[in-house]
């Protein structure tokens, strides 16, 4: 399994990103602004398409994807999720205002867009890979997406808060080989990421002493401007715990 960091950003900026990873050649988790970086021929070969949830950052490119691909889509491009999520992605871009409805495109009965709503704690095979999806903490129907191949498995949280559902899920696996967490915002900023349901480091520290695994842990979603303190915090008050600060990127081939 091959996974690429198309983007890892809280927000924009000169080589700021927004969430988006590129698993093999054929999968993306989220589809932030990070997806602008593939090449046509990389986005020609795009057949899946996994969101955490419906927000900007992690859907802006996805209209801009189907638009460029659309004269090369021989087969429909399958979008994944919570039925929520998929709902606001259909009613709020592809609604014939914001963007053409691709569900409906070239003709109705032979779109080059398909939605797969999944169930809380549903398994897909895709390319070989079992993709889970959890529920976890945001402020709109939030998933994270475990996924296992050829025996390595791989923990994204997508956006979160405090909560069970995720830890409960990646402690029930044997090993769990790369963890990817977000965490936006710093320790003085704790009232704004409860409101908002983001982690900072204090809150994902209490979360991670339910952890049972030992992985190296990356962070994400860090907004522009903060990284630098955000991670420190983090770095302090995880002193036994392997964390890094993950880069758009960055490769992981597990």
């Amino acid at each position: 399994m091959r996974i690429k960091i198309l983007g890892c950003s809280g927000g924009i900026g000169a080589d700021l990103r927004t969430t988006s990873l590129f698993i093999d050649a054929d999968t993306l988790v989220d589809s932030g602004t990070g997806i602008g970086d593939l090449t046509l021929d990389e986005m020609r070969h795009i057949r899946h398409v996994f969101l955490t949830h419906s927000h900007l950052d992690h859907t802006a490119g996805l209209p801009l994807l189907i638009d460029t691909i659309f004269d090369h889509l021989k087969e429909p491009l399958t979008v994944y999720g919570r039925p929520e999520t998929l709902e606001a992605v259909r009613g709020h871009i592809f609604n014939w205002v914001m963007w053409p409805d691709f569900a409906e495109l070239p003709v109705k009965h032979k779109p080059v867009l398909h939605y797969r709503p999944l169930k809380l704690g549903e398994k897909v095979a895709v390319g070989g890979r079992h993709m889970h999806m959890i529920e976890v903490n945001h402020t709109v129907p939030g998933a994270a997406y475990i996924i296992e191949k050829d025996g390595k498995v791989f923990a994204f949280s997508g956006d979160t808060f405090t909560n069970d559902t995720f830890w409960d899920a990646v402690n029930a696996y044997p090993k769990i080989d790369v963890l990817m967490v977000e965490t936006a915002f710093a320790n003085s900023n704790r009232k704004l990421a409860d409101l908002a349901k983001h982690y900072c480091p204090e809150t994902l520290a209490a979360d991670l002493k339910k952890f049972k695994h030992d992985p190296d842990i990356y962070i994400t979603h860090l907004k522009p401007g903060g990284e630098d303190m955000i991670f420190q915090e983090i770095v302090a008050a995880l002193p036994k715990r392997r964390v890094h600060r993950l880069k758009g990127g960055e490769v992981f081939n597990l």
